[in-house]
C-alpha cells in the first residue's frame, strides 16, 4: 500500500503541499482537475483553501476528494521539512 496523506496545505495557484505518512513531502498540481465535473468548484480559491485530510486523502466540504494513490504517485516530492502540518 502506498503512503497516505497525513497533512495538507492549500497553496497559491491551486497547488497542494502534502505530508505523507512515510515522511515524504509532495506538491500536487490541481489545475488539470479544475474543468472536470465536480472539481470545477475548486476554481474558487476560498473553497480550494478548505482542503483537509480525511481518511488518508485530501477532501473538500462538498465531498470532492482525490485518490490517495494518485496524490502520491503524481506529486512532485521534495526533501526537507514542510509547512504542511
Amino acid at each position: 500500500m502506498l503512503p497516505r496523506v497525513k497533512n495538507v496545505k492549500a497553496l497559491a495557484d491551486h497547488q497542494l503541499e502534502l505530508a505523507f505518512t512515510n515522511g515524504e513531502i509532495g506538491h500536487y498540481d490541481c489545475r488539470p482537475l479544475l474543468t472536470f465535473g465536480v472539481f470545477a468548484e475548486l476554481q474558487d480559491d476560498a473553497y480550494f483553501r478548505q482542503a483537509r485530510v480525511v481518511n488518508g486523502t485530501v477532501a473538500w466540504p462538498h465531498e470532492q476528494d482525490i485518490c490517495p494513490d494518485t496524490l502520491y504517485l503524481d506529486s512532485r516530492r521534495t526533501a526537507g521539512a514542510s509547512a504542511a502540518g
